[in-house]
Formats: structure tokens, sequence, C-alpha cells
């Protein structure tokens, strides 16, 4: 089973869940998950997202080293600047990871899935979110 997050990085709170059974990758099932992200809205992804731009214009991913060349300085430094914004996503999916069924081998069924996912993100939220005025 594998879960997929939609996370802000301003507000830090989790707004969408994907899920799917067995090895799936991960560029498919953001296309099969259908979420509706509204074309202002920035999106950040790891090289294995090669094509996003086609499903939404508003997506950052590193740029890959050609065959045989080397990157540029410019190149070399979008990267950088792009692999320091996971450490907050990685730093939110450990908050979700401190709850076990999310850790461990899920022995459920494969149909409540999403639903566990959606509540331990929701608990994430209430816990660590903005406070609601």
């Amino acid at each position: 089973m594998k879960a997929q997050l939609l996370i802000s990085l301003e507000s830090k709170m989790i707004y969408g869940i994907a899920s799917s059974k067995g090895k799936t990758h991960d560029f498919k099932m953001f296309k099969d998950s259908k979420l509706h992200i509204p074309s202002d809205i920035k999106i950040l992804a790891d090289s294995g997202y090669q094509g996003i731009k086609d499903i939404h214009a508003n997506s950052r991913i590193p740029i890959k080293k050609p065959k045989g060349e080397k990157l540029t300085k410019r190149q070399k430094l979008y990267n950088h600047l792009i692999s320091k914004k996971p450490i907050v996503v990685e730093n939110i999916v450990r908050r979700c990871k401190i709850f076990r069924i999310t850790k461990d081998v899920y022995r459920g069924k494969h149909k409540n899935h999403g639903k566990v996912w959606n509540l331990i993100a929701g608990l994430v939220n209430l816990r660590y979110g903005e406070p609601m005025i």
C-alpha cells in the first residue's frame, strides 16, 4: 500500500491524500488521484515527476544532468534551492509516521487504507496546524 500527501509549505497542513495498492509509480498515482490543484498553486516535486509541467504549468522539479554533460552553476543553484523545501515535507510525514498504523505494514482492508491516512492527516493537522479562529 502506498500513500501520497499534498502538503502546503506555508501553513504546514496536509490538504490531500492519494493512496494506491501495490507497486505504483508516484507520477501515475498523482495523475490517477485527480486531486484538484488550482493553477496559481506552485508544486514542488522530485525527479520522479518528469512531465508534470504538462498537467500543472506552475510546477518545479530538479534539473537532471544530461548524459555526458555537466550542470551549469545556475542549474546547480536552482537544484540546491529546490532541495531545501522537501525538509519541511519530510518533517510533516514524520508527524504522520508517529502513528504506527501508517508506519508499519498495513494489515487492514485495502479499501480502508486511504481512509486511515485521511484520519491520520486530520489528527496531524489538528495537533500541529494553525489555530482556527
